[in-house]
């Protein structure tokens, strides 16, 4: 009998219909920009159509003179090795703060967690006007303090006008702002875990990397892996900390990321059609990258 009134109540309407305003919002908010951008790439929108021309059809055009552009797969590499490197280093670091807010005493840890938020609520505007600053090849504090060391040579060093030092102190500055999100994430995570596990692992000798890798890493996995993703999709996509960068000293055109590789097609070149395309290659990109945390999921609601 109870198992009869539970299969009815997994039956009822009454979540899926409280699910519809959300889908709704969700439909509104992101399925009409995509299906613009679906039908932008198949023409030749450029300045005219702004001004009520209409837009001729081309097709698949678009995506065939992209796809025969070395331009855009070396932008797309340097798009994806920027954000899995990002991602990884961030999770890393940011799991590592976790672990040491569990360890350090109250204060401590609350003075953590201040400086972590403060990072974190920092516009981005203002935190690379800063950082901008900081690496400045004239009267930089990073350069400043290098030069300091005996035996380096970093007077007037330009960081920016260097593809991988460009890179590196992008790096630096994307691993800075993601690194709160997954200390907090990952943080709230290790809270869950059994005080009484570990001390159990203690007893029997395990050593502290044998107690995160078999006992905690497991436990919390699941933050790990949507931090993971979540850092994937968000450094994909970074645009504002290039563009910055970009114009504080780096070549344009020899440093963009697929962000700024979209702005540069639509604002600059006017190409809205080829901007919209890359937009869709930039969407199948994170499709990819998801995939394989989707089918995790998936197979974990079978189960």
């Amino acid at each position: 009998m109870s198992g009869t009134i539970a299969v009815r109540r997994r039956r009822t309407p009454a979540p899926y219909l409280l699910l519809i305003p959300a889908v709704l919002v969700l439909l509104l908010g992101m399925g009409y920009p995509t299906a613009w951008q679906i039908v932008t790439s198949t023409q030749e929108y450029g300045l005219a159509q702004q001004f009520g021309k209409p837009a001729p059809f081309v097709g698949l055009g678009n995506y065939i003179a992209l796809a025969g552009d070395p331009q855009l797969w070396i932008v797309v590499g340097k798009s994806v090795a920027f954000c899995i490197a990002t991602a990884l280093i961030t999770v890393v670091i940011g799991t590592a703060l976790a672990m040491l807010m569990t360890a350090v005493m109250k204060w401590v840890r609350l003075t953590l967690q201040i400086a972590l938020l403060l990072a974190w609520a920092m516009p981005v505007v203002a935190a690379m006007t800063v950082w901008i600053w900081l690496f400045d090849y004239r009267k930089g504090v990073v350069n400043y303090l290098l030069d300091l060391i005996p035996g380096v040579d970093m007077h007037r060093f330009q960081w920016l006008a260097n593809p991988w030092t460009f890179f590196l102190v992008a790096l630096i500055i994307v691993v800075w702002m993601s690194v709160p999100f997954v200390a907090f994430s990952v943080y709230a995570g290790l809270t869950q875990v059994s005080e009484e596990v570990i001390e159990a692992a203690q007893l029997d000798g395990a050593t502290a990397s044998q107690r995160f890798r078999l006992i905690i890493a497991p436990l919390v996995r699941p933050v790990l892996s949507i931090t993971l993703l979540l850092n994937l999709i968000w450094d994909l996509r970074v645009f504002t900390q290039f563009t910055m960068l970009q114009d504080a000293g780096g070549k344009t055109g020899d440093y963009d990321v697929l962000g700024t590789y979209i702005y540069r097609l639509g604002t600059a070149s006017n190409d809205y059609g080829a901007s919209a395309a890359v937009s869709i290659l930039v969407l199948a990109i994170t499709i990819v990258l998801s995939w394989f945390y989707v089918r995790s999921l998936l197979k974990e609601e079978a189960l």
